[in-house]
């Protein structure tokens, strides 16, 4: 199990999400006719669309995704099909990504990109409640619309609350692998990282995401869980997740975007068999602000 621990802190965000050019033959190449299709799209949208740009398949997230692991650093280790497993000592390795097929979604402004399975959508909602002016929420759902995780800008970035030791479940950390995103230090902010965490009520509940915020906890029990980074200026708060705050829901309140268990076995067998869920830890590593 690993902990939220002030560990390994490093300095903000000076070159921590850089953008890797791909030349043209070589993305070709590796992608054949159907890239070609993609790329074309991609080009013949205006300057008010989404860009799509193709990806070629079996490209893993330590290869070709910004503000992912880098190859050999602490964040990967073995083949370039085990992109997606944990760091030493970091709990259930989670599988490869399962999918064969991704693209690269730039937003019209040109501030975010983030790698994705072909088959899933991007959609722009209307902001956070309380973002900052200018910011983005994108919902990222499956080709059934089955929601998979959102990306939020301009977040505020809350400060740690004071935990009724009554109120407070116990909760266990599956899988946490450092993210080369940006980030602002300052108090109780930690390296970033990529996690997902249960925490106990009537069931388990399971949700994954960036965080960059040291749990408020004691003897392994907490009131909440925060799915947050604290970005540099211009990016603000920012979350990439399947929800920004985790608490054990009521059993009278919609328990959705959280994953349920009913045991923490079981929990542990999502992290390490769900295709969907490999799936979607490379695409929120993949996250770059450009």
């Amino acid at each position: 199990m690993v902990s939220d621990s002030r560990t390994g802190r490093r300095r903000g965000f000076s070159g921590a999400a850089r953008v890797t050019r791909r030349a043209p033959i070589r993305i070709l190449a590796a992608g054949g006719a159907a890239l070609l299709a993609l790329i074309l799209a991609g080009c013949g949208a205006g300057s008010g669309a989404p860009v799509w740009t193709g990806v070629a398949s079996g490209t893993s997230s330590a290869t070709a995704a910004p503000g992912g692991p880098t190859p050999g650093g602490p964040a990967a280790s073995g083949s370039a099909a085990s992109s997606a497993a944990t760091a030493r000592g970091s709990g259930t390795p989670s599988p490869g990504a399962t999918s064969t097929e991704w693209k690269t979604y730039t937003d019209p402004a040109k501030k975010v990109r983030f790698e994705l399975p072909a088959a899933w959508i991007v959609q722009s909602t209307d902001p956070a409640p309380g973002a900052a002016p200018g910011s983005l929420r994108l919902e990222v759902k499956k080709r059934d619309g089955t929601f998979v995780a959102a990306l939020a800008t301009g977040l505020p970035v809350p400060s740690t609350a004071a935990c009724d030791p009554a109120q407070a479940k116990v909760y266990s950390v599956l899988n946490s692998v450092p993210a080369k995103v940006p980030f602002a230090d300052g108090p109780n902010v930690i390296t970033p990282r990529f996690v997902f965490r249960v925490i106990q009520g009537y069931k388990f509940f399971g949700s994954f995401g960036l965080t960059a915020l040291a749990t408020a906890a004691q003897d392994g029990k907490a009131c909440q869980l925060s799915n947050l980074v604290p970005g540099p200026a211009g990016i603000g708060g920012y979350s990439f997740a399947d929800t920004t705050e985790v608490a054990p829901p009521s059993t009278e309140t919609k328990v959705a975007p959280l994953k349920s268990f009913d045991s923490l076995a079981q929990a542990s067998a999502y992290v390490r068999d769900s295709g969907d869920f490999a799936d979607a830890q490379r695409m929120i590593m993949s996250l770059a602000f450009t």
